[in-house]
C-alpha cells in the first residue's frame, strides 16, 4: 500500500476523533460533565486532590473547548492525554 504523507499524518492525528484524558488539580462534581462535552468525570484515586475527566471527544476543537472550560473554571491543568485514536499521544503533561 502506499504510504501516509506527513501532511496526512498531521492532519488525521489532529483532526480526527479519540478518547481523552484529563487530569487536574481541584475538586470538580460529576454535574459539570454536561458543560465539558460530556465527558466522564471522577476523583483521581491516587490523589484526593485532583480529579480525571475522561471521554471521547470527536475532534480537537472539541478537545480545546473542554481545555478553555476548565480553564475558565480556574482548575490548573496536570495531564491531557489521548489514551485511543489519533497515535496516543500524551498533549501535556506535568505533576
Amino acid at each position: 500500500g502506499r504510504e501516509m504523507s506527513t501532511d496526512q499524518n498531521w492532519r488525521r492525528t489532529w483532526y480526527g476523533p479519540g478518547i481523552y484524558r484529563i487530569r487536574v488539580r481541584g475538586s470538580l462534581r460529576a454535574t459539570w460533565s454536561d458543560h465539558l462535552a460530556g465527558m466522564r468525570i471522577s476523583p483521581d484515586e491516587g490523589d484526593p486532590d485532583c480529579t480525571v475527566l475522561d471521554g471521547p471527544l470527536p475532534d480537537q476543537a472539541a478537545l480545546l473547548g473542554v481545555l478553555k472550560g476548565l480553564y475558565d473554571l480556574g482548575m490548573p491543568l496536570l495531564l491531557v492525554e489521548c489514551i485511543e485514536g489519533n497515535g496516543g499521544h500524551h498533549i501535556g503533561a506535568g505533576t
